[in-house]
């Protein structure tokens, strides 16, 4: 990496000069990289033009961590995209609409400021006592897929990461009664945008790291009030329990997420158990044979 000013994006103007500060960046680019790359996320375009991705910036420590590393990779000429930095103000009470306007002038980054009150709608159809999150996550979604359109994006780019996905892969199976997560790539219902995750392999603690060490404007996201007693919160504290008394444990529990074994779970509609005959023997290039007793 280099540090001298004429050679980083103003993203980095600033940025510690420590060796825990270095190996930290390094790891969050080397972990975007890899998801970019692992899943897929930039198109192979035939016709020459670029795909361009709506980065969404909510203002929390990881949409500022997302943007710099993105930022970082394009201007490093390893993101082959172009990037629109988008924040959605949806009229929550308190919220200090003009700290992200001009954090992204002064960083001289593209972006689009949207103001939509969706707080409104859903003060008017949440129940008293229920959490907002939910009908608000559906609201800015399709907003931001309205924007992405309006702006010529192939790609809505989100700011989630492990720990993240691993919260709601224990949630569908504490309260959900599946296995799933977040995808770190997907299409979205219509069938016209990307949804892209590229922190997915980066830990929660290095955003917070990154952040506070940038001195990023963060701005809370329980503005609202709706954030108490959620069931993420239970199983964050789970989480937290189980990496406090085993070090690494969260990181094990997200490559499982990786290697899945079909052979080895219960769900007849992935792996054909009916159809196993004596005789047959499980190998990595058929992945019908008969799974290995342990």
């Amino acid at each position: 990496m280099l540090d001298d000013a004429d050679d980083i994006h103003p993203l980095f103007y600033g940025a510690p000069k420590s060796t825990e500060f270095k190996k930290l960046r390094k790891r969050i680019v080397q972990n975007v990289r890899e998801a970019v790359e692992h899943y897929g996320m930039v198109e192979r375009r035939t016709d020459g033009t670029t795909p361009k991705w709506l980065v969404c910036l909510s203002g929390g420590k990881d949409s500022y961590t997302m943007l710099a590393i993105l930022h970082e990779l394009k201007w490093r000429g390893l993101l082959p995209v172009d990037l629109l930095a988008c924040n959605l103000d949806q009229g929550q009470p308190g919220f200090p609409a003009t700290v992200l306007p001009e954090f992204l002038e002064r960083m001289q980054v593209p972006h689009r400021v949207e103001y939509e009150d969706t707080y409104s709608i859903v003060k008017q159809k949440v129940p008293a006592g229920r959490t907002y999150c939910a009908l608000c996550s559906r609201l800015r979604r399709g907003n931001l897929y309205r924007i992405a359109r309006e702006e010529g994006c192939s790609a809505v780019v989100l700011g989630h990461h492990r720990d993240d996905i691993l919260e709601t892969f224990f949630m569908n199976l504490f309260h959900g009664g599946r296995l799933a997560t977040m995808p770190p790539k997907l299409v979205n219902e219509e069938g016209d945008l990307f949804v892209y995750r590229p922190l997915a392999h980066v830990a929660e603690a290095d955003c917070e790291k990154f952040a506070k060490s940038m001195n990023y404007p963060i701005i809370p996201c329980d503005l609202c009030g709706s954030q108490d007693g959620l069931q993420r919160q239970q199983v964050k504290q789970i989480l937290d329990g189980w990496e406090k008394n085993s070090p690494g444990r969260r990181q094990v529990m997200f490559r499982s997420l990786m290697n899945i074994r079909p052979s080895h779970m219960l769900d007849p509609k992935l792996f054909d158990f009916a159809g196993l005959m004596r005789g047959s023997v499980e190998t990595d290039e058929n992945p019908n044979d008969i799974p290995k007793l342990r």
